[in-house]
């Protein structure tokens, strides 16, 4: 068993349910480096941290060990008591870890603690796993540092590049492999957003399924944001029906629904959404990550305000749509220039059956 690879996996089940803490995985291997004694994950306030999890599965069997984990310990009194004491006190010789804490609180302090009470620190991993991890507290890393939420845009779209046909139909443009990704990243978020057109055009439910198991979880994500400046959601809409707060954002004001949260955010001086407001409040909220499932005004409008941190698109390989009026994935202003085109940064692609994932990362830097 690849150790790392089994605590990153810990942190991966949890993501999207412990906001506003990190999602962490920590495996706990005897001194014989071969027998895992002990494994933790990050509980929801107010519960345990991961490392703790681990160290009470694993007991007198962690003296003389080896704990892999998946973010720094923390060395300062939070919520619960410091992680890296408790690794001092169980008698841990060894921490396999990647990633610094990027809460200032912690930022290495934990590292320099479990170093001088002798304990071996390995912060050498393969670039996957330290991939992994880095993505794993992306959002908790951004929120930190600016308030705002890390939002990921995700369309899928035929090979000419259209995300439903004139007649506004979009299923399925993609395979089952691609929607199962798709829901994995559902999963793994703290809030999904959408627009009004796509609530109105194709009833969604914005729910997510299990990785593992394929089947729908009623409290993932935790919220689902529909931008609908004059409050026209269904009362027959499907998300509506299902498990989980709504949140629909509108810009002038609007009774309470007894459906769903409704919240004012205008933009002064004009009749749309303030979205970098909106992100502020999801951030208040505490969502680390949100994914944006929309059609391509509000793209457009993310992108135009420099929102977008990061793309996913599905694209089909057997697909192609065609026709002026149907729809594309990105509207707004855009670039005027191919020097001021988003570029994207560290991008990758994943073959999803029949279909292709390209994901990436917004360089903001060069768009300015």
């Amino acid at each position: 068993m690849d150790f790392m690879v089994r605590a990153l996996d810990l942190a991966d089940q949890v993501a999207g349910g412990v906001a506003p803490r990190p999602p962490v995985g920590a495996v706990i291997v005897a001194s014989d480096g071969k027998s895992v004694v002990g494994e933790g994950a990050t509980e929801p306030h107010p519960g345990h941290h991961a490392e703790a999890m681990a160290l009470a599965q694993a007991g007198e069997a962690a003296r003389g060990g080896t704990i892999y984990c998946t973010l720094e310990p923390h060395q300062h009194f939070a919520t619960t008591p410091p992680c890296s004491r408790a690794i001092i006190d169980a008698g841990i010789k060894r921490v396999v870890c990647p990633t610094v804490d990027p809460n200032p609180e912690v930022a290495g302090r934990g590292f320099e603690e479990l170093t001088a009470a002798g304990i071996e620190v390995v912060r050498d991993v393969d670039d996957t796993a330290q991939r992994r991890a880095d993505e794993l507290v992306e959002g908790f890393a951004k929120l930190l540092k600016t308030g705002s939420p890390f939002v990921t845009a995700k369309w899928a779209m035929s090979l000419d590049g259209k995300i439903a046909t004139r007649d506004r139909d979009s299923r399925w443009i993609t395979g089952e492999a691609a929607r199962s990704h798709a829901h994995s990243l559902r999963y793994r978020s703290d809030a999904v957003m959408t627009g009004i057109g796509t609530v109105l055009a194709d009833d969604p439910r914005l729910t997510a399924r299990d990785p593992n198991t394929g089947k729908r979880v009623g409290n993932r994500p935790y919220l689902r944001v529909v931008v609908d400046s004059h409050a026209r959601i269904p009362a027959n809409a499907a998300l509506l029906a299902e498990a989980g707060e709504v949140l629909q954002v509108v810009t002038t004001e609007f009774p309470d629904s007894d459906r769903c949260e409704v919240m004012r955010i205008a933009d002064a001086g004009e009749d749309a959404v303030d979205l970098a407001a909106l992100l502020r409040h999801l951030g208040e909220r505490g969502c680390h990550n949100v994914l944006v499932e929309a059609g391509e005004k509000l793209n457009g409008a993310l992108f135009d305000m420099k929102l977008v941190d990061k793309v996913v698109t599905y694209i089909s390989t057997s697909k192609v749509i065609g026709g002026e009026a149907a729809l594309s994935p990105i509207g707004g202003s855009g670039s005027r220039w191919m020097r001021d085109a988003v570029n994207l940064k560290n991008a990758h692609v994943k073959f999803l059956g029949d279909d292709i994932a390209v994901i990436g990362y917004v360089d903001h830097c060069a768009e300015r």
